[in-house]
């Protein structure tokens, strides 16, 4: 039984291991403007991980490629949006039907679209610090609102139902392995 709970472990570590080496890797990949897929990431941790480690995941993800990619001074308030998406992911702790994934998918697309457009108006010089200007820094992000949405739906399904496979899987490798470790254990005589 102790066996079992330890491929367990090891078969849960590997597919979470999986699914944000993925991610974190499809950041650095060119892609279109917004279609990435740390909001994913960041509801998957919140889902699957337990503890801080559900927050340093698509944290580290996102400060390992803007040491790739560059920092700017929105940073807080997009790694901000994220802390809150893992938020959202612990409320899907055992929720993967499609409908409850994709009104996930799409409250974090609007809380980053909000939270990082506030950000761009409040930290930067583009926009006038008045109600027009915020509205203006509103209008100038819809263009890539609608990346975020498709990335951010496409990407939560891909990582939970992805990581779903990837688990079964692996749990059947590993079946396969300690199947395989116990008949020849069992047996008297050695085979050359």
């Amino acid at each position: 039984m102790e066996n079992s709970k330890i491929l367990n472990r090891i078969n849960n570590f590997i597919a979470i291991l999986g699914t944000v080496s993925t991610g974190a890797m499809f950041r650095l990949i060119p892609h279109p403007p917004n279609m990435a897929p740390i909001a994913a990431l960041a509801l998957f941790s919140g889902a699957n991980i337990n503890g801080v480690s559900a927050f340093l995941l698509p944290l580290s993800a996102m400060i390992l490629s803007d040491l790739v990619l560059g920092f700017h001074n929105t940073v807080f308030y997009v790694y901000g949006s994220f802390a809150l998406m893992v938020v959202i992911g612990k409320m899907l702790k055992n929720k993967r039907s499609f409908k409850i994934l994709t009104v996930a998918a799409f409250s974090s697309s609007v809380l980053f679209f909000l939270i990082t457009n506030f950000g761009v108006w409040l930290s930067g010089s583009m926009y006038p610090k008045n109600i027009f200007g915020l509205i203006e820094a509103y209008m100038m992000g819809l263009p890539f609102f609608r990346n975020t949405i498709l990335g951010d739906i496409f990407y939560t399904m891909t990582f939970f139902y992805g990581y779903d496979l990837i688990k079964a899987i692996s749990s059947r490798l590993f079946f396969h392995y300690k199947t395989t470790l116990s008949s020849s254990s069992s047996s008297d005589s050695f085979k050359i």
